[in-house]
């Protein structure tokens, strides 16, 4: 859809129109929100997703406070030019409630398939500001020994906290918090420069459960 085409919409007596989200990569709807024509253009002027809040009355880009964008890949009208989809590449939940879908009941499990695909999109960045670039092209061995590394100092804080318990402010949580996210996030960038899609990952881990062919 181009910005030409908005003329063929047709938006409802409130000047709005139904848009649904859908994640490009795996085909989960991810929201329904609406959109007037301001909003329709300006997605399509930016490649970000913008939307009417009926509760605030006031146009808004996802993301804009959360950080968890939706870079738009193509705006589909339906057949009748009353509805949109809006095929996209979320940066994070898409859901204010933490979950990757509007339509999930079950808030804070771990779903790393928004990163793969914020990784993927880093493939062609620019080295100088992007630090998965840079990883990337220094080569397999090089990301392989940052997992190795990760995964030793993630080891060393889950010691530490077992040995010592919690400190005050909770820093040894923290600390290995924040290395099992640094071992997680280094491991999809070895497995995207190997050639491995993460959901392999899924699917392996599904089979040896006995899950094979199941959505959970």
């Amino acid at each position: 859809m181009n910005l030409e085409e908005i003329q063929d919409l047709r938006f409802d007596d409130r000047g709005l129109i139904p848009v649904v989200v859908q994640d490009v990569g795996s085909g989960a709807v991810l929201m329904l929100a609406f959109a007037d024509r301001e909003a329709v253009e300006r997605t399509l002027e930016t490649g970000q997703a913008h939307f009417w809040s009926r509760s605030r009355q006031s146009l808004w880009r996802k993301g804009e406070t959360s950080g968890n964008t939706l870079e738009v890949v193509a705006v589909t009208a339906d057949c009748d030019g009353d509805a949109l989809l809006v095929r996209a590449r979320p940066a994070g939940p898409t859901c204010h409630r933490g979950t990757r879908s509007c339509f999930e009941p079950n808030p804070a499990q771990l779903e790393l398939g928004w990163l793969a695909a914020v990784l993927e999109s880093r493939r062609g960045a620019d080295p100088e500001t992007s630090y998965t670039a840079r990883l990337l092209a220094k080569g397999i061995e090089r990301i392989a020994q940052k997992v190795g590394e990760e995964g030793v100092e993630t080891a060393i804080a889950a010691v530490s906290l077992a040995a010592r318990g919690e400190d005050e402010g909770g820093e040894r949580r923290k600390s290995l918090v924040g290395e099992g996210a640094d071992l997680l996030y280094h491991l999809l960038v070895l497995l995207q420069a190997s050639g491995v899609d993460a959901s392999e990952v899924k699917d392996e881990l599904l089979r040896r459960h006995g899950l094979a062919g199941s959505e959970h």
